[in-house]
């Protein structure tokens, strides 16, 4: 390689040549710039003993085998480049082939999972309508159930207010009283009963209701999930409505795992077995609760007609004694008018005796002297007197004992026929009044809500 120095070719300063005789340097420093300004020229003899500007033929043959070598090298790079970008492109084709292919069949995974949890749904969404659709015929049972109760209520209530009515003797709390007031009891307690069961009942179709509508939420969440990971899975390279969307790649905020998301679905659906279950016990309790409280109403209401039956034969066994009892004493008065008659007449007869007894001593009486004598008829007429009066005295007393016997008679005949008054009151309002109005009472299947 050749000693000398390869520098390259100086370029001429225009701008010495612009500067004014003012700014021209002094002569030693004008002829150090003109030896600077010319040395390394090739202008003639000038430049001899000087470098020349031009390459020499080792630095000739050194550039062309430089520029070869750097020509095999570009050409070995670009081909190693090609080779690793067709290795590259196909691998990376095959590896996007292979990951849309699985993210193909994740999407169909996907869609077999949210169509099996979509088709929980919708089988349980079924099956909790049907079950709150019972509960609300259960209801509409109680609530009718409920009105009924109003009309024995009523009538027992009514059944209390009549025999209010009854008087004297007959206004007492009898077996019949006692019956109605624990019937008129028993329908306070069933009606209590059937307001705390309706509460329930609307209190369960509320919650029924609220887990369906939960579940109809998630429905149409994964309903429109599968749609739109339907439409994700239809789609290829050749698809005309794809894009880019370089922000869909990020991670959103507050997304779910799936056993977050398969939780969230069992959840709802426990909770909806759940609603299901104390729906369906809850039916059961109404039903038995419809059927103790009408055959408990039932029962009440015969031993009541019971009681009134018992009741309306001790008043009519009474009436009948009594009505026996008035006839008696009604022969018994008139027999007792009679004998008062017949010792009215018996006293009357006993006057002409003794006014004729009382006149034969009166004139007696008048004899003069010694023919005053108290002789045998003087004293026959004095025992005659004495027993006449003696025998007006007690037909005088017994004609009182008559009396009062038949004043007693006619009280007791007052006091029977008050009675037996009294009794056919009491007949009329427990026969006629309560018990006719009970023949309304309603059978066990309207009180059963039917």
């Amino acid at each position: 390689m050749s000693s000398h120095v390869v520098v390259s070719r100086p370029r001429f300063d225009s701008r010495a040549v612009a500067l004014g005789d003012e700014q021209r340097p002094p002569k030693d420093a004008e002829s150090s710039v003109r030896e600077n300004l010319y040395a390394g020229t090739s202008a003639g003899l000038a430049t001899a003993g000087y470098r020349s500007a031009k390459y020499t033929q080792e630095e000739w043959f050194a550039n062309n085998y430089a520029t070869l070598n750097q020509a095999v090298t570009d050409y070995n790079n670009a081909e190693k480049l090609r080779h690793e970008s067709k290795t590259l492109y196909t691998d990376t084709e095959a590896g996007t082939f292979r990951t849309q292919t699985e993210g193909t069949r994740y999407l169909g995974e996907r869609l077999v999972d949210i169509h099996f949890w979509k088709s929980e749904l919708e089988q349980n969404i079924k099956q909790i309508a049907a079950e709150t659709e019972l509960l609300l015929g259960q209801k509409r049972r109680l609530e009718k159930a409920l009105d009924t109760t109003e009309i024995p209520f009523a009538i027992a209530t009514d059944n209390l207010t009549c025999r209010e009515r009854r008087f004297g003797p007959d206004l007492v709390k009898d077996q019949v009283e006692e019956e109605l007031l624990k019937e008129v009891e028993l329908i306070r307690s069933v009606q209590a009963l059937l307001k705390r069961t309706l509460d329930q009942t609307a209190n369960q179709i509320r919650a029924n209701r609220q887990a369906k509508q939960t579940l109809e939420l998630d429905w149409s969440d994964k309903h429109q999930a599968y749609g739109l990971d339907d439409q994700c899975g239809r789609f290829n390279n050749k698809s005309a409505d794809t894009q880019h969307h370089p922000s869909s790649s990020k991670l959103q905020d507050q997304v779910s795992d799936p056993e977050a998301w398969v939780k969230f679905t069992q959840d709802n659906l426990r909770v909806c077995e759940q609603e299901q279950q104390a729906s369906a016990s809850l039916r059961l309790l109404a039903e038995r609760v419809l059927q103790e409280t009408s055959e408990d109403m039932r029962v009440q209401s015969a031993n009541v007609d019971k009681a009134f039956s018992q009741r309306c034969l001790q008043l009519t066994e009474a009436k009948t004694q009594l009505e026996l009892h008035l006839a008696k004493v009604l022969k018994q008065i008139g027999a007792q008018e009679k004998n008062i008659v017949c010792l009215q007449q018996a006293v009357y007869d006993k006057q002409a005796p003794l006014r004729v007894a009382e006149s034969r001593l009166y004139h007696r009486a008048q004899r003069p002297n010694m023919e005053l004598c108290r002789d045998t008829p003087q004293l026959s007429l004095l025992g005659e007197v004495e027993q006449i009066s003696e025998t007006v005295t007690v037909l005088q007393r017994q004609l009182c004992e008559a009396r009062r016997s038949l004043s007693d008679l006619e009280d007791t005949r007052m006091t029977l026929e008050k009675d037996i008054h009294c009794k056919t009151h009491s007949l009329f309002i427990d026969r006629e009044k309560c018990l006719a109005h009970r023949t309304r009472y309603p059978t066990v299947l309207a009180l059963s809500g039917y």
